[in-house]
C-alpha cells in the first residue's frame, strides 16, 4: 500500500463523501433502514449518525480499509454513547461476504458501488444475504443521462480513479442493481447542487428482490 493510499486517501474520501449535498442525500435514505442492517462500505462512518436507533436492531458495517474502519470506530463510540445504536464493524470486501443466506432485514449502500472492483458480484452477494421481503437502500453517483456530461465522465474516469481510490464516475447504477435480480420500489435521480456535474449525478431509492 502506498503512502498516499494509507495516510492521505482516507481523509480525502471522508472529506469528499461528507460534503453538505452528500450528507443531505444520506439523510434521505439511511433512516429507512430497520431490523438487522448490513452497511456495505461503511467507510469512515458518515452514515452512522443518520440511523434510527428505534428501528434498528444492529448495524453490521463491512469495509476493506483498515484506515477507514478505524475512523468509523470513533464515530461508533460517540453515537453509541448518545443513542445506544449497536454497530459492529468487520474488515472485508463485498464480493464474498462472511454472512449466511437470507440474513439481513436491510442492506444500506451509499457512494460505494462506484468503487467496488467487481460491483456485479457484490450486488449478487447483497441479494444472497438479504432476507426475502428485505430492502436494499441505496444512494450512489454514476453515469449521467446527458451525452456531453457522460462523455466527460469517460475522459476523466481513468485519472479520477487513481486519485479517488478506484472510484468510477460512469457506472450505470440502475443497471447494476436490476441485473443482480432486484426491482425498484422507488428510484430518484438528479444532479446534486454545488457539485461538479461529472461527479454529481445521483441515484437513490429502495429495491427489493424481484
Amino acid at each position: 500500500m502506498s503512502f498516499y493510499d494509507k495516510y492521505i486517501l482516507p481523509s480525502f474520501l471522508n472529506c469528499a463523501c461528507g460534503s453538505k449535498p452528500i450528507l443531505y442525500q444520506r439523510g434521505k435514505v439511511v433512516p429507512l433502514a430497520e431490523g438487522l442492517v448490513l452497511e456495505v462500505g461503511i467507510g469512515s462512518g458518515l452514515n452512522i449518525p443518520f440511523y434510527d436507533a428505534g428501528k434498528v436492531e444492529k448495524v453490521i458495517g463491512l469495509d476493506p480499509s483498515p484506515e477507514l474502519n478505524a475512523m468509523a470506530e470513533k464515530v461508533v463510540s460517540k453515537t453509541a454513547a448518545e443513542n445506544g445504536l449497536k454497530v459492529e464493524i468487520i474488515l472485508g470486501g463485498a464480493e464474498a461476504m462472511p454472512f449466511p443466506d437470507d440474513y439481513f432485514d436491510s442492506v444500506v449502500i451509499t457512494y460505494t458501488l462506484c468503487t467496488i472492483p467487481d460491483a456485479a458480484s457484490a450486488n449478487l452477494e447483497i441479494r444472497r444475504v438479504l432476507k426475502p421481503g428485505g430492502k436494499l437502500i441505496f444512494c450512489e453517483h454514476g453515469l449521467a443521462p446527458d451525452a456531453g456530461v457522460a462523455k466527460w465522465q469517460g475522459r476523466i474516469d481513468p485519472f479520477w480513479g487513481k486519485m479517488a481510490g478506484g472510484c468510477h464516475l460512469n457506472r450505470d447504477i440502475p443497471e447494476l442493481i436490476v441485473s443482480a435480480g432486484f426491482r425498484f420500489k422507488t428510484l430518484d435521480q438528479m444532479y446534486l447542487p454545488s457539485t461538479p456535474k461529472f461527479a454529481g449525478y445521483n441515484y437513490w431509492g429502495v429495491a427489493v428482490i424481484a
